[in-house]
């Protein structure tokens, strides 16, 4: 949603006729990668966490989102790479690694996620190898919309002395719950094991 007050930009203060912020929302979900869930070690063998065993180590990056929110249903896409290196530059070789596409509402409720998998390719003597994979998410568009009510609270002018003038509209319950209910996030990465997470998070 949008709201133009004056020839202020978004998210800055406009003091035409009064104090108001101009903001630009989207229904597109926001597109991230979750801490801890952006790389995976593969050892050989499986079993051993030395360094001498680490056999594979890939990374997803370029992460690239397209949406379209032209219909009822808001339909968010990511692109993104898997770069790898592996351990012995050997024959050619392929390695498949799963990863998940979940859709959260508000920061916290999962509302969808379905699982992939995605090819990385190394070429006979090169230890780097590279993927590409793709996830995606369709959001109802009045469950991503603000409601009016809200929405004016937020961008409406206030003049100084207003009783409410000095108030950020963020900090009002009702109006921050609102706005954390229309938001949606595409949270994209590796699916690991706990093990795998556990060894991300101590390095």
């Amino acid at each position: 949603m949008a709201t133009v007050a004056g020839c202020a930009k978004d998210n800055e203060i406009d003091v035409s006729g009064g104090v108001g912020i101009t903001s630009t929302r989207s229904a597109c979900p926001s597109v991230a990668v979750p801490l801890q869930t952006g790389d995976i070690t593969l050892f050989d063998p499986a079993t051993s966490r030395d360094a001498s065993a680490i056999d594979v180590v890939a990374m997803i990056t370029n992460v690239t989102p397209q949406c379209n929110d032209e219909g009822e249903k808001v339909y968010q896409l990511a692109n993104f790479d898997v770069v790898a290196t592996r351990r012995d530059a050997g024959p050619a070789r392929t390695v498949t690694l799963p990863y998940f596409a979940t859709v959260v509402q508000g920061g916290t409720v999962v509302v969808a996620k379905r699982l992939g998998n995605v090819a990385v390719t190394f070429a006979d003597g090169q230890t780097r190898g590279t993927g590409r994979g793709q996830a995606s998410a369709y959001v109802d568009r009045a469950a991503a919309t603000l409601p009016a009510d809200i929405m004016e609270r937020i961008t409406r002018k206030r003049k100084a002395g207003d009783q409410d003038a000095a108030i950020d509209p963020l900090s009002v319950p009702e109006v921050r719950a609102a706005v954390q209910r229309a938001s949606f996030e595409l949270l994209v990465g590796f699916q690991l094991t706990q093990e795998q997470l556990e060894y991300n998070v101590r390095r």
